[in-house]
């Protein structure tokens, strides 16, 4: 099975420093690609391998470059961002890429960058993330060095400056125009679209916002092809997922296995099943933003068409656990508790309704639960749902709640009659 975005991961040891990873093969795509191809046919190769963007909403990406402006009339700056917020919880992939492998990073930025004819480039990364922001550093000062950054790249007449910026770290900022407005120094809300930052983004510029992992599986495209990129998928969409797992597992953590590998054999093979005296009862497949699944989808692939197919999203393919020692609607109450306080608070359903929808919870939680609640919980689901508000904020956030109001009515139904949590003794 190949492992391309992980191969030069080593567990507890520093990562590749560049001669290493010239070793391994890298910086090779920043040679063909600077050298042998046009950024045209680079953007081509992203197309025909159908890479899909690894951040949650699962777009083809070779068609979001595509609306880049290209050639003389085009804007003279633009700009590649790197999404490397990772905000979402329950989900751990881009660390295991930043940190064990900030050379692919940098590699995939310059390769990425050079596609859609960027000539400055940032990495936003989650403030918290103070190891792989210590790593990055090291890595970029190290392609300065060797002239893979900077001007007239190789000989190849193409300039690039790389900056990275370490974010002040709010949820919304994963949101791509909310990523935009804070990069630019301003506060983090989302934009209307159109213009899409593809033709107005950062600073009016033309700009695209990709995902840590998306970016990562560039170079390897190049190097090996769009064919070969197809063929280690086990379903549509190309390449390998890094999927993970958190929750009462025998061995929680993040593999690099095919697109389309099963919830089932994530589960059972990679995770080693649910921990002795646990079972399972469902799951968030990527991440808290996204709809829970229960046992009948378990054979369900992991990959964006068959888990939307299932009633949830893939989003970053990272799942958590839902075991039957702990409560559904505590789980919702804690995921809508964090959702309320990450609000932007820019449009009113979602600034007022996730908070009316958190008290609720946290009432039903306390044994305060009164008749009408879970009604009054189904409207919020409807009236935070797609369409209803200015981003996808508050429908992410409905989610995980309005499939646990499906699945697991009768525990909700049972904090009212009992007055309380029947999960805590």
């Amino acid at each position: 099975m190949e492992k391309p975005l992980t191969k030069n991961i080593r567990a507890n040891e520093e990562p590749f420093n560049l001669d290493e990873y010239e070793r391994a093969g890298g910086y090779q795509a920043v040679r063909r690609a600077l050298k042998e191809l046009t950024p045209a046919e680079v953007q081509q190769m992203v197309k025909d391998s159908n890479l899909r963007g690894r951040g949650g909403a699962g777009f083809p990406t070779g068609m979001k470059w595509s609306f880049v402006p290209m050639g003389d009339d085009a804007p003279s700056r633009k700009y590649l961002i790197v999404n490397a917020d990772e905000m979402e919880p329950g989900t751990f992939k881009d660390r295991l890429l930043l940190a064990g492998d900030p050379h692919q990073m940098v590699e995939s930025i310059i390769v990425s960058s050079y596609a859609i004819g960027a000539d400055i480039a940032y990495i936003f990364l989650r403030g918290e993330y103070v190891n792989p922001a210590r790593r990055l550093r090291s890595a970029i000062a190290e392609a300065q060095d060797k002239g893979y950054l900077g001007r007239n790249i190789l000989g190849s007449g193409y300039n690039l400056t790389l900056h990275l910026h370490t974010s002040a770290g709010r949820y919304i900022c994963g949101e791509e125009t909310a990523l935009i407005s804070a990069l630019e120094g301003k506060r983090a809300v989302p934009r209307a679209k159109p213009p899409y930052p593809q033709a107005a983004g950062l600073w009016g510029k033309p700009t695209v916002v990709n995902n840590v992992e998306t970016l990562c599986c560039v170079p390897h495209i190049v190097n090996r092809g769009a064919e070969w990129f197809k063929s280690i998928s086990r379903s549509q969409d190309g390449g390998t997922k890094i999927y993970g797992v958190s929750g009462r597992v025998k061995r929680p953590g993040a593999w690099e296995l095919p697109m389309g590998t099963t919830i089932r054999e994530i589960l059972e093979e990679h995770a080693g099943g649910m921990r002795e005296g646990y079972k399972f009862r469902g799951l968030l497949p990527g991440g808290a933003s996204t709809d829970f699944l229960v046992e009948e989808h378990l054979d369900t692939p992991m990959d964006f068409d068959s888990i939307a197919k299932a009633g949830s999203r893939m989003g970053t393919g990272t799942m958590v656990i839902l075991d039957d020692r702990s409560c559904p609607v505590g789980m919702c109450h804690n995921l809508e508790k964090f959702f309320a306080q990450e609000s932007c608070g820019w449009c009113t359903p979602c600034r007022d309704g996730l908070p009316w929808t958190e008290r609720v919870l946290k009432a039903l939680e306390d044994g305060q639960g009164a008749p009408g609640d879970l009604e009054m919980l189904d409207m919020h689901t409807r009236f935070l749902g797609m369409g209803k508000t200015f981003c996808a904020h508050a429908p992410g956030a409905m989610a995980p709640l309005q499939s646990a109001l499906k699945y697991f009515r009768e525990d909700f139904e049972r904090h009212i009659t009992k007055r309380r949590c029947p999960y805590h003794h």
